[in-house]
């Protein structure tokens, strides 16, 4: 397992920092790294290992095929996506009801599909429901998201509109993003992917498109008149660039501050805290490397202009949705980053300091699957979905 040199450490950390740092306790192991990047800070990386946390584990609800996303319902109900283009009602007792109707048409081949869903803020009197997915378009196929009404039963969405559609196409039906996530002040941030390719990837980088990007609107649509790149050339829907595949937001309950998570290749996995105009580095820099081996872009790890991420991981966790933690179920998880991981499959727990820095990790519920989304429970116990043909919910609890 990599650790970083004696040398390195005591060139960042002076005396009993050093000592301190240097005999703490191991990281959550996951094997040998891709890539032998340095990180820019020692909290980047391989946080130590937190005490292992007791769980158990139950079904809440199966016969779900590759859910995807999960929103809670004010009755305690949830809505949950299933990548092939069904939405699914799912009761508080873990009942699948029949597929949602009113869905636009969507390409569900390769990544994509009916991807992430959350509620309006105001779902209480305006009942609106926003979701993302692969949009069929002239040319190829593109992330959107849209939003529409449902109904007091529960079984349509009507008045279905787009509010956002990635350009330009794209004939990769690869690396879409994408979570649709409210940020408390009446803006809706949006993530995508770059689909993957060499031919793609570059417009990560260039301010024309909204390949790469973190998109921020108003629920309708429109623009906000503070986005960074509002009256400059290229898309006025542009909050950050630089992404490579974010499948995981949320914002931190006790700042209000807006975090993604996105795949890196082999290797690299990022956390980043998204502000406004900023470039993430993709694919110019990477923690990782391609699949074949060879290096990313520069091949360096970082360069001037480009932010780093508040944590990364080599090997990847491959990450998948994430929210903080609030509830009272787990002791000591309060303002934790809860997240799904694909690969290995797990649960992740990041622990922060007063700073903001990761100083502890911990890998809960291995074995179960490929977890795509996480959502807290009102009683505190944390829900996860299992990606597969055969796909649940589980349920996760501290262990009597």
């Amino acid at each position: 397992m990599r650790t970083l040199s004696p040398i390195v450490l005591a060139a960042l950390l002076p005396g009993a920092a050093f000592a301190e740092q240097h005999t703490e306790a191991k990281p959550v192991d996951r094997g040998p790294p891709n890539a032998e990047y340095e990180p820019a800070f020692p909290e980047q990386e391989m946080a130590p290992q937190l005490e292992a946390t007791e769980v158990a584990i139950e079904t809440f609800a199966e016969n779900l095929e590759r859910p995807w996303g999960i929103a809670p319902l004010p009755d305690g109900s949830y809505l949950v996506t299933e990548r092939p283009g069904r939405l699914r009602h799912v009761s508080a007792r873990g009942e699948v009801h029949e597929p949602i109707s009113g869905l636009p048409e969507i390409d569900a081949r390769e990544q994509g599909g009916l991807l992430d869903v959350t509620l309006s803020p105001d779902f209480g009197s305006d009942r609106m429901v926003y979701f993302t997915y692969a949009k069929p378009v002239d040319g190829g196929v593109a992330t959107a998201a849209a939003r529409g009404m449902l109904t007091e039963d529960m079984t349509a969405l009507e008045n279905v509109e787009d509010i956002f559609v990635q350009g330009p196409p794209s004939d990769a039906p690869m690396h879409y993003g994408s979570r649709i996530t409210f940020d408390g002040e009446g803006r809706v941030f949006i993530t995508t992917g770059e689909h993957f390719t060499d031919e793609y990837r570059k417009m990560a980088q260039e301010l024309d498109n909204t390949y790469g990007k973190v998109v921020r609107l108003n629920p309708d649509g429109s623009v906000p008149e503070d986005n960074p790149f509002v009256g400059q050339d290229g898309e006025d829907a542009i909050w950050s660039y630089g992404h490579r595949n974010i499948q995981g937001a949320a914002i931190q309950p006790a700042t209000g501050d807006y975090w993604t998570i996105e795949h890196g290749p082999a290797g690299g996995d990022e956390l980043n805290r998204p502000e406004a105009g900023k470039n993430y580095g993709w694919p110019e820099v990477s923690y990782g490397i391609r699949y074949d081996g060879a290096p990313i872009g520069t091949g360096e790890p970082r360069a001037e202009g480009m932010e780093e991420p508040v944590y990364f991981w080599d090997p990847v966790i491959a990450p998948g949705g994430m929210a903080f933690y609030e509830g009272d179920a787990f002791e000591g998880w309060e303002g934790d980053l809860i997240i799904a991981s694909l690969s290995p499959g797990e649960v992740v727990r990041l622990d922060f300091d007063e700073e903001g820095l990761v100083v502890g990790e911990e890998a809960l519920a291995g074995g179960n699957g490929r977890v795509r989304d996480v959502e807290i429970a009102e009683d505190g116990t944390v829900l996860f979905l299992i990606d597969s043909e055969a796909g649940a919910i589980l349920r996760m609890s501290p262990k009597s």
